[in-house]
């Protein structure tokens, strides 16, 4: 599964007093900031990476290599000269880095630019945070598969007993019978099963499609032996 999300690097750039040396070229305060855009193009913690490390240009020296873990993993720096460095982005997951690149330029005091980046086969946590930024790829015809599935598990459940008639008989239990019946959905429910127990009432609930096969074959057969259905 590949899922595709747009990040938004702000970059933020001023100048300072301080000598430059290059006297043409002013020394400046700059920054780069980066975010998750979603589909409406609103701004969010980029919190699908760990971490965020910046390659900048090698007269950075020792500083040439800079790595931030908290959003928006502000990059800030003070320099003359304008050059391309390189971002690499990482997640929780095995080999989740993916670099991009940016344009450090002083053409204007704030500027934005957006890139896609695609995660690989992200993990159940990687995907619980990027469903707040937007759809998973597929996840809408999975939950339809699914749907579809109960539906048809619904309609092979009519045929191991008439329910109709499982509920018209119900109706004509003693209270024993009754009890009975009760205590073997208690017993035997899943948890798709769906009942409602009203004390105060003194009505019990259920929906008899919700049973697994095997307790509405149980009551079914109950029935059969105290010869109310057929």
């Amino acid at each position: 599964m590949h899922v595709e999300r747009t990040i938004k690097l702000v970059t933020e750039q001023h100048n300072i007093p301080k000598p430059s040396p290059m006297p043409e070229f002013p020394m400046k305060e700059w920054s780069v900031k980066i975010y998750v855009l979603d589909q409406a193009g609103n701004e969010h913690p980029a919190t699908c990476f760990t971490k965020v490390t910046y390659n900048l240009h090698p007269s950075f020296e020792d500083k040439t290599h800079q790595t931030f873990t908290d959003p928006p993993f502000t990059c800030a720096n003070e320099g003359w000269g304008e050059f391309e460095m390189s971002i690499d982005l990482f997640t929780t997951e095995k080999g989740g880095k993916t670099t991009i690149y940016h344009d450090l330029n002083f053409q204007s005091p704030r500027y934005e630019v957006t890139q896609s980046v695609t995660f690989k086969n992200p993990s159940q946590a990687l995907l619980a945070n990027l469903r707040e930024t937007g759809p998973i790829p597929n996840e809408d015809d999975t939950k339809a598969a699914a749907k579809a599935r109960k539906a048809n598990d619904l309609k092979k459940k009519k045929t191991v007993c008439d329910f109709e008639k499982m509920a018209d008989a119900l109706g004509k239990l003693n209270e024993d019978d009754l009890l009975h019946v009760i205590q073997m959905i208690h017993d035997h429910k899943t948890e798709d099963t769906y009942t409602k127990n009203d004390i105060d009432a003194g009505e019990f609930t259920v929906d008899l499609y919700t049973m697994p096969d095997h307790l509405a074959k149980m009551i079914w057969d109950f029935m059969v032996d105290l010869k109310i259905v057929s």
